[in-house]
């Protein structure tokens, strides 16, 4: 009899509702519900890209020097740095002083322009040391950007007692630290790009920028054809060379 009750009841009743699912969001409707900040994040990448190819190219074509070794290397390359960077301030200066978003265009060609004179001198400061045949494109793209991007080029040379070791890369690491340093521009750009705002002190200020810039390039280029430069290593023999130069003492 109870039992025919309790069926009654439930009759009466009817079917309980269904519970109402509870979803939990995951990690990738999370961040699809974030589209500005993946947005900001893959931004730069086409223009970092842009700024590798660019570094690419520079290094790809070294400059033939016509300057012969000289008996006082250390004056004459610090005279020809000096001439340089006048002449990188001026080509910068003068770039930069068309006003606004037509100046935004120039910033890649006064860039490109300052590297040209940067990677002149760094063959003329080689020719001056007797050290042109030294000169390749691992030297070149450390001089050009170890005081600007010491992080993306520190180990493409390798100081080994009085001598520096050159580590070779292939393509696809060249392309890698080519990368890392069109995405450091990429970041300097955005500052370059305010300047143009300010048409005369922009420029004055650019072209300060890049005259000390290029001293700079000097400065790593005297410290390294100053003393031998070791030819590229093989890759399967460039562990081997940087365990050796970390073994030798290092000079002054």
């Amino acid at each position: 009899m109870r039992g025919r009750c309790a069926a009654g009841a439930n009759l009466q009743r009817g079917p309980d509702p269904e519970p109402t699912p509870v979803t939990t969001p995951t990690p990738q409707t999370a961040m699809a519900d974030r589209p500005a900040a993946s947005d900001a994040s893959a931004a730069p990448e086409p223009a970092t890209g842009r700024w590798a190819d660019l570094v690419l190219d520079l290094i790809a074509h070294i400059p033939r020097s016509r300057r012969v070794a000289s008996s006082a290397p250390a004056r004459a390359a610090r005279d020809a740095a000096n001439a340089a960077a006048a002449r990188a301030a001026l080509a910068a200066g003068s770039l930069a002083l068309p006003p606004g978003p037509l100046g935004w265009l120039t910033i890649g060609p006064e860039l490109m322009t300052v590297w040209r004179i940067q990677s002149r001198l760094v063959a003329d400061i080689a020719a001056l040391y007797g050290r042109s045949a030294a000169l390749g494109r691992e030297q070149m793209l450390y001089c050009l950007f170890r005081h600007a991007a010491s992080q993306a080029v520190r180990d493409l040379l390798v100081r080994a007692g009085e001598r520096w070791v050159t580590r070779k890369l292939g393509a696809a690491a060249m392309r890698a630290i080519a990368r890392r340093i069109g995405r450091r521009w990429t970041e300097r750009t955005v500052g370059r790009g305010v300047s143009r705002w300010w048409p005369v002190v922009g420029a004055v200020g650019v072209g300060a920028y890049a005259y000390v810039d290029t001293l700079q390039v000097a400065h790593t280029a005297i410290e390294v054809f100053e003393r031998e430069v070791q030819p590229a290593l093989e890759s399967g023999d460039t562990a081997a060379g940087a365990s050796a130069a970390a073994a030798v003492p290092q000079g002054s």
